[in-house]
């Protein structure tokens, strides 16, 4: 019987980020981390149930990488995902902007399908493995 020959394993394609920012968005969060009153290693980045419309964007400071958390490097920014919302928010783009009468981050969620009026509270769609 002729022996398989077993192929050397491929090496794997880096994966892609689940969110990005954009500069103006990795500046804001340096500048809210270098206002912050403790040391931390970057943004927790979540989405959980509330709102008119559904579900919300979360923000919070992160101490230390939990378990299971997306950790995602862009543009010297450290953003951890909570691991409930990685499918919620893969494709996104962060943004900051600042208009006459606020300023805030804005993402640009490929997954999004509503949003309610204020803009406070947004519908979306888990990403599929299409």
């Amino acid at each position: 019987m002729a022996e398989l020959q077993t192929a050397a394993p491929r090496p794997r394609r880096p994966r892609p980020k689940v969110v990005t920012l954009t500069d103006r968005a990795a500046d804001r969060v340096r500048e809210i981390l270098g206002n912050a009153e403790k040391d931390y290693i970057g943004l927790r980045v979540g989405v959980k149930n509330g709102g008119c419309a559904g579900q919300e964007y979360t923000f919070a400071y992160a101490e230390a990488v939990e378990p299971f958390d997306e950790v995602v490097e862009d543009k010297g920014v450290t953003v951890l995902i909570d691991p409930k919302a990685v499918l919620f928010l893969i494709g996104t783009e962060v943004d900051y902007e600042t208009t006459r009468l606020s300023s805030k981050f804005v993402f640009n969620n490929p997954n999004q399908t509503d949003a309610c009026g204020c803009g406070e509270s947004v519908t979306i769609i888990p990403a599929s493995a299409d």
